[in-house]
């Protein structure tokens, strides 16, 4: 990065406020509104949870106070329609992913800190930022206006199967509508994260002295940008087979209400199911693997000394990167596919398997013999370590067909996935959030309600969701409205209904400790130094907050980014930019 770019960065005129909080090109202010809005969205899809859990529970008993507010259409005298419950379901799973985690993990963690520990200025590309900010935003609003037109949201699950979502109501245009402007954003986010990492590294900044989270959110924007395209080009498909009266996905023959459905046919509901797990399996990389990085930048500073095994989390995650290609049909073993083709993906399925257990072993090695400071954020990554261990490990029997079959579409699936992303990924960035708020804000958060988010959260979590593999191993469907209160093979677990929605319930009050803590830090938070946790990477060398061009002086690095407990050294940290340890 030249002096010129620095300077250019440095020299600007004063914004006003619309160009400096709303349409903003600073990455750190879009990261912001990434993580502002991501949060909101992750709060509402946990509410449609919430509902949900109450109808599985105590099916056909009316909801308490807000049932009636929710409209006769959905839930009349306050109890819940078969038809709602799916537009729930429907929505919390969109929602959680693309509105809710891939946002807040890559749009806001990325954007913030990537160029920081770096050395950059900025993006290579800021004004394309703020629009995959703004594509985001108004996918997200068309998301969430669905819920208010005639035949409510889409009801199709958040796969969007056909023939199905192509003849659901008018909520399922809006879902495509949304998912379109919401993978526009990915694309151009993933270009920009790519040309960034590539053209402004500081000087001394090689690719083997990036931090391993910039790492995660460079294979991690290859995934956006290579699996993301073949997804949006199936939703416009679906998007004319509902309006234009194509039938790509609609095949001949179809009989809807009794009544042949008058349409051309020839479509195959296999196409779109290829295209989908074509971008949905990669997609859980895009999940874990910010995640990943996150925790990696924790443990390294908490345990204060170097990753046991740096070159092999790198390794690692490109090897994931690249699998994650040539794995999406495990989800699709009940389409009757030939047993060559099935050995094939249970084989691809069984080696990705390899370098995820390398990297949660190198995490593990990472602990021993170091000296841990049980901080906020350190507890949230040690939680996330067997969480993730149990989410991977209950994924191979998914993998290989004979296992797959009884277990797919059962609450074990639910479980699995689950364990992935909350206790998993949602845990991860929350340790990240604790992490990082000194930086961003200049202030501290509250350890005390700190340790009253976590505790009660790691119990809920597993309160939650390790019951639901013994409904999956009973062959309870996740799609039954009642819980399975009609089958005579789900008695025997109804009561885990019950157990489960409370703890559900639970959580959501320990929630609100960590929401007054993010806000009243904000405000009344003790003040913090420039580099609080006495770490190594790039952005903890700013001043604090950052200001617009980040760095007093353009930084040049001198080691990798995790030197701590060098012999001979001063302090038990050596900063990538500190050219004198001894």
């Amino acid at each position: 990065m030249s002096s010129e770019h620095s300077q250019g960065h440095d020299e600007h005129h004063q914004l006003s406020w619309w160009r400096t909080y709303v349409f903003a090109t600073d990455h750190k202010m879009i990261g912001l509104q990434y993580g502002i809005t991501a949060l909101f969205f992750l709060l509402f899809g946990f509410c449609l949870m919430m509902l949900m859990r109450w109808q599985l529970a105590y099916p056909g008993q009316p909801l308490p106070v807000i049932g009636k507010w929710l409209g006769s259409a959905n839930m009349p005298d306050g109890v819940m329609l078969p038809e709602f419950y799916n537009q729930l379901g429907a929505m919390h799973g969109t929602i959680m992913v693309f509105m809710g985690i891939v946002p807040l993990a890559v749009g806001a963690f990325g954007n913030y800190i990537v160029p920081l520990q770096i050395g950059a200025a900025d993006m290579a590309f800021p004004r394309i930022n703020m629009v995959s900010y703004w594509a985001f935003f108004v996918g997200g609003v068309v998301m969430l206006t669905s819920f208010f037109i005639p035949g409510g949201a889409a009801s199709s699950g958040w796969t969007s199967y056909t023939p199905l979502a192509d003849i659901a109501t008018t909520g399922q245009t809006f879902w495509i509508i949304g998912m379109v402007c919401l993978i526009t954003s990915s694309l151009l986010g993933a270009v920009n994260f790519i040309t960034t990492i590539i053209q402004l590294r500081t000087k001394g900044m090689t690719f083997m002295r990036l931090p391993f989270f910039v790492w995660a959110q460079f294979v991690t924007a290859f995934l956006l940008l290579l699996a993301f395209p073949p997804l949006e080009a199936a939703a416009i498909l679906q998007l004319m087979d509902r309006i234009a009266h194509t039938s790509f996905f609609l095949p001949s023959g179809l009989v809807v209400s009794g009544q042949p459905l008058e349409i051309s046919g020839g479509g195959s509901v296999l196409l779109w199911q290829h295209l989908f797990w074509f971008l949905a399996h990669p997609e859980v990389y895009v999940l874990i693997l910010p995640a990943m990085g996150v925790i990696a930048e924790i443990l390294a500073n908490n345990t204060r000394r170097p990753l046991s095994g740096y070159k092999s989390l790198v390794y690692s995650v490109l090897f994931i990167g690249f699998m994650s290609f040539i794995v999406w049909a495990h989800h699709m073993y009940l389409t009757g596919m030939g047993t060559t083709i099935s050995a094939f993906f249970q084989a691809t399925t069984m080696i990705i398997s390899i370098p995820s257990v390398i990297i949660l072993t190198v995490f593990f090695l990472s602990l021993w013999g170091g000296s841990i400071r049980f901080t906020i954020p350190m507890l949230f990554a040690l939680a996330f370590l067997p969480m993730f261990g149990i989410g991977g490990l209950t994924g191979l029997p998914l993998g290989l067909n004979i296992t797959d079959i009884p277990l797919h579409d059962t609450y074990y699936v639910i479980a699995h996935f689950h364990y992935i992303v909350a206790p998993g990924t949602i845990f991860a960035l929350f340790a990240g959030i604790y992490f990082w708020f000194p930086k961003i804000t200049g202030r501290r958060m509250n350890d005390v309600l700190g340790h009253i988010h976590f505790w009660p959260s790691l119990i809920c979590m597993n309160l939650i969701f390790m019951p639901m593999f013994i409904q999956g191993l009973a062959g309870v469907s996740r799609r039954l409205y009642d819980g399975g209160a009609e089958y005579a093979h789900a008695q025997g677990t109804l009561h885990l209904n019950v157990l489960i929605s409370w703890s559900a319930w639970i959580l959501a009050i320990f929630q609100l400790p960590f929401i007054f803590n993010l806000i009243w830090s904000l405000f009344k938070g003790p003040k913090s130094n420039d580099n609080p946790w006495e770490s190594t990477t790039l952005e903890w060398a700013t001043p604090t907050p950052p200001p617009h061009g980040n760095f007093v002086k353009i930084p040049e690095v001198f080691r990798g980014p995790y030197e701590y407990s060098l012999p001979g050294a001063k302090t038990d940290f050596a900063p990538q930019c500190q050219q004198i340890v001894t």
